[in-house]
């Protein structure tokens, strides 16, 4: 029975090292073969043995002076131990023995960046890639495209993709990267050129159709877009991202049912993410099926229960059933995670207000205001809870305020009216009314909503037909 190759192999390096150290002793002249050389200095290299590694390779290139490969070697380990103008130097010889090997243009690369010599860098590689073709012309493109990439050029590294894909279309590294820096460069329109013409040289290339397809998203041409994505999911039927990206189409066309069956497929198809169930909750919610969105929802906060956002979705959809204890059970979670999160005090302070219980609303909202004293949602929702609260004398002392610092909205306008009315102040709210309803006429519907019974008042009345038939004429 043969011996296994890996012990075969290690019994051969073994070998080699034997007689490495017999050569360095001076125990036997020895020779080493510039292969075996080439083997040991892999093995000190690999085994992070750096001192050993440049012995050997110092030993060999001693006994093959003119050996391109063993400069090359030697080269490495100087880039290795940060000694680049050595290695440059080295290379620059390994280039006169054979200019054709293209290690070389790579190594000197990677010394000119850690001098940071950029340009140098560039111009090394676009001299190059003119001197080669094929695969190696290829890995000096990919190696130019990370020059340009460390140093910001994003443009460049688009250009440098395209060249490629020019050369090989069905290149996938190529393909997955162009994908990516099309949507940060946001070169879309080229994106789709680039890629029908490889659709036209090879349509079953699902990754050429998925690039087309996200070039289209990117345009917005939603509809174009994701009959793109089927194309790639015929060539390719379990391809997720391509479902992924259908499903975001789908929820940009408000098409949120299509949006969910792909989204399924996702689940179908890899393993569970919190991303993904909070997107088919999203598009419950969008349809208004709470409950189902809530089942989602959790099902997220289950695979990442620190993530306060998702207890706040599950506590939105009890709000929209106006069921409070549940919402602010979950609302407690989320502000535990993020207590000054305006949006999850704003929401607390509506579900405790449906509770009635005003002194606790009152305080979160205080805090949502607090944190965002411009946002006029959260000074409405003060000024509506003071005023259910009967807390008329702070309600309009908040209206009055609000007023000023959001840069005179006339909707405080209306609150300030309201709490005039309450106060039974009416000669002054119908006065501060008529200057809301000339400055902003749809605010009235606010007016209303706060307290309906208003409109049993006569003059109240009076001023909003008036009001509607000046704006008629």
């Amino acid at each position: 029975m043969s011996q296994d190759p890996y012990h075969e192999e290690k019994d051969d390096i073994r070998d080699l090292l034997n007689q490495f150290n017999n050569l360095k002793s001076g125990k036997s002249p020895g020779f080493l073969t510039e292969e075996s050389f080439e083997r040991i200095i892999d093995h000190f290299d690999e085994n992070d043995q750096l001192p050993l590694a440049m012995e050997a390779a110092e030993a060999a290139i001693a006994q093959y002076p003119f050996s391109c490969s063993l400069l090359v070697k030697k080269a490495d380990l100087l880039i290795a131990g940060r000694q680049y103008a050595e290695a440059l130097e080295l290379l620059r010889h390994a280039e006169i023995l054979d200019g054709n090997d293209i290690d070389i243009y790579i190594l000197k690369t990677d010394a000119y960046l850690a001098l940071d010599q950029q340009e140098q860098a560039v111009e090394l590689l676009q001299n190059a890639i003119l001197r080669f073709d094929g695969e190696d012309r290829v890995n000096l493109l990919f190696e130019l495209a990370d020059v340009y990439d460390d140093y910001e050029e994003f443009d460049k590294i688009f250009d440098c993709l395209h060249l490629i894909l020019e050369s090989e279309p069905n290149n996938e590294e190529a393909l997955y990267k162009i994908c990516f820096w099309t949507d940060f460069t946001g070169r879309n329109e080229e994106s789709i050129r680039i890629h029908q013409a490889i659709i036209d040289e090879y349509p079953y290339s699902e990754l050429a159709w998925f690039n087309l397809a996200a070039a289209y998203q990117g345009l917005k041409l939603f509809e174009k877009s994701v009959d793109a994505y089927k194309y790639a999911l015929v060539i390719n039927e379990k391809f997720d991202y391509a479902y992924r990206n259908m499903a975001d189409a789908f929820i940009r066309m408000r098409k949120y049912g299509y949006a969910i069956e792909a989204l399924e497929k996702v689940v179908e198809l890899s393993r569970p993410e919190d991303v993904i169930y909070e997107a088919i909750g999203h598009c419950y919610e969008k349809l208004k099926n709470h409950a189902q969105a809530r089942f989602y929802y959790r099902k997220a906060s289950h695979l990442n229960p620190e993530e306060s956002k998702l207890h706040f979705k599950v506590a939105v959809t009890y709000i929209n059933e106006k069921n409070w204890n549940q919402s602010v059970k979950y609302l407690e979670m989320a502000l535990r995670i993020h207590r000054n999160q305006p949006e999850y005090n704003l929401a607390m302070g509506e579900s405790l207000l449906g509770l009635r219980r005003f002194r606790e609303a009152i305080h979160h909202f205080t805090l949502a205001v607090q944190h965002r004293p411009r946002k006029i949602a959260g000074r409405e929702a003060l000024i509506r809870c003071l005023i259910k609260a009967d807390m008329l004398e702070e309600a309009d002392k908040q209206a009055r305020l609000s007023y000023q610092v959001t840069g005179l909205k006339p909707i405080f306008l209306y609150y300030h009216a309201a709490v005039l009315f309450a106060s039974g102040r009416h000669k002054e709210g119908m006065l501060v009314l008529e200057n809301a309803m000339t400055r902003d006429p749809k605010g009235i519907k606010k007016f209303i909503a706060l307290e309906p019974s208003i409109l049993q008042n006569t003059q109240v009345v009076e001023l909003i037909a008036r009001n509607r038939r000046g704006r008629n004429n």
